[in-house]
């Protein structure tokens, strides 16, 4: 995808200032393939998680975002950080062939199949199919990764890790099953350990 320039060159200060704001802690960086395409699925608790995910990978990533972003001035900023509109009152092929596109081209996807920011206190909101289905239909690996705690200034506090790479099955429904069990477990474990 050309609209990705922005993106590259804000990537390193992102991770600067985001390791000196909120010192998060990097969990399973290994289980991210170094070359080729994946989708990153995982919860979403906030605006900057997007920011994490940046600072965390080398690899570019092309988030799915409410197309919201892409409008106004603020879309002029936002087209060229590789995001890929949703229009989430549609059930949008547009978007899901673009980012299959991306995935056949080798890129990163990044998605958040809970489909908003979870502001209840169920450990997930209900998930999206999205992620499973591109992840199948492209014959690309699935990276789930979770994200826990609060974001803190100036404190160690939140932290994302990765779980290991794994191929879709064919049924859909419990594939994104598996996939929302496997997030879930991770951040159970989390939540046991007090981390």
């Amino acid at each position: 995808m050309k609209d990705e320039i922005l993106y590259k060159i804000s990537r390193p200060v992102i991770r600067v200032l985001f390791n000196f704001f909120y010192k998060p802690t990097y969990i399973g960086r290994e289980n991210i393939p170094p070359s080729g395409s994946f989708v990153l699925a995982g919860n979403h608790t906030s605006y900057l998680d997007p920011l994490l995910l940046m600072s965390a990978s080398k690899r570019t990533i092309h988030f799915l975002a409410k197309d919201s972003l892409v409008k106004g001035v603020k879309g002029l900023v936002f087209k060229h950080m590789g995001i890929i509109p949703v229009n989430r009152k549609i059930h949008d092929k547009d978007a899901l062939r673009n980012a299959k596109e991306a995935l056949n081209n080798k890129k990163v996807i990044g998605i958040f199949p809970e489909g908003t920011i979870n502001r209840t206190k169920d450990m997930t909101l209900p998930f999206k199919i999205g992620a499973v289905k591109m992840a199948k239909d492209t014959d690309t690996l699935l990276v789930p990764f979770t994200i826990t705690n609060k974001y803190k200034l100036f404190r160690k506090s939140i932290t994302i890790e990765y779980g290991k790479a794994y191929y879709v099955g064919e049924d859909l429904e419990k594939e994104n099953e598996k996939l929302q069990n496997t997030i879930i477990n991770m951040l159970k474990r989390k939540e046991k350990d007090g981390k």
